[in-house]
């Protein structure tokens, strides 16, 4: 399918505005440029039912999260949300209005978490982070007003590919026990070499070379590549997991193995549903004030997240 119009104009209005390429910056750079694009947006905050900031113990010290809950009574379900950005920039201000959005869509208390960045803070510093505030979150129901029997996780890009990996710990560890997994566009192989990596490289938002800074800044050596908890697709037994959406975008670099990841659950005897957003580039659901296809992927998610918490 042609890039959607919505997509090229939005690529176009980018290149226009002659932002320098992430790779050439240093993280504190791109990371305050990343904030610069949250505060000069025009997108109004979708209003939740209640929403507070705290921290919570973590590997490393003090650990922040924003906690939305939607209007009600409750006890809601409860998704952990792990923000995109390489491992390297993003926080609980980027992803607010998907947070916003997906918490009234699917009525559930959403608990997004600000784990440590690299390269200040290596793998498996962002790991540790999210296992440890999703252990947090199950052992507080109560104080959160959620169901701990209906917890899900899941996450954008880099989120995504945390979420995966959060999953496969809960196994191997015991718990806690999760409803399900949404995974938007996660990078499932860090060195993965597909085709469309090579045919969606440049031009269409996220690069060969950005994905390279990111990998450069998050790994301590070239071996953690190989390690499951860097790339799940490695992973051996992915029996057992919990439910999944996998989300990809027809333009977007990650679409071959967030596809071969939700062929390889599926072959595990893992509920799956793999969808895919003609026209779309890498993502595009935080872009959904933009794009159409964004608002509709936002809906599919709650839908499925609505669907999980209902069994």
């Amino acid at each position: 399918m042609v890039l959607d119009p919505q997509v090229k104009a939005l690529l176009e209005q980018m290149e226009a505005s002659d932002v320098p390429p992430m790779e050439s910056l240093s993280p504190e750079q791109a990371r305050a440029g990343f904030q610069s694009l949250n505060d000069s947006s025009t997108e109004e905050l979708e209003p939740v039912g209640y929403l507070s900031n705290r921290v919570i113990p973590g590997p490393g010290g003090d650990l922040p999260i924003r906690i939305y809950t939607p209007e009600g009574t409750g006890p809601f379900p409860v998704l952990v949300f792990y923000h995109g950005g390489g491992w390297v920039i993003g926080d609980l201000d980027s992803h607010d209005n998907m947070c916003r959005s997906l918490t009234n869509l699917a009525n559930t208390v959403v608990v997004s978490v600000d784990y440590r960045l690299a390269p200040e803070h290596k793998f498996p510093a962002a790991v540790d982070d999210c296992y440890t505030a999703l252990r947090w979150v199950s052992e507080h129901p109560s104080e959160l007003n959620i169901d701990s029997s209906h917890i899900a996780v899941g996450g954008d890009s880099a989120g995504g590919n945390l979420s995966t990996v959060v999953s496969y710990l809960t196994k191997q560890r015991g718990g806690p026990q999760l409803a399900y997994q949404l995974l938007l566009y996660p990078s499932t192989h860090i060195s993965a070499d597909t085709a469309s990596h090579r045919e969606n490289g440049e031009g269409y938002f996220l690069t060969t070379e950005s994905m390279t800074y990111f990998r450069n800044h998050y790994l301590r050596t070239v071996e953690d590549a190989e390690d499951p908890l860097v790339s799940p697709y490695l992973i051996e037994d992915l029996s057992g997991l919990p439910p999944a959406m996998v989300v990809t975008a027809e333009y977007d670099p990650l679409r071959d193995e967030g596809e071969a990841y939700a062929r390889r659950l599926k072959e595990a005897g893992v509920p799956v549903i793999a969808k895919r957003y003609d026209g779309m580039i890498h993502g595009f659901i935080s872009m959904a004030e933009q794009l159409d296809k964004g608002k509709q992927a936002l809906q599919d998610a709650a839908q499925a997240l609505r669907s999980a918490f209902d069994e």
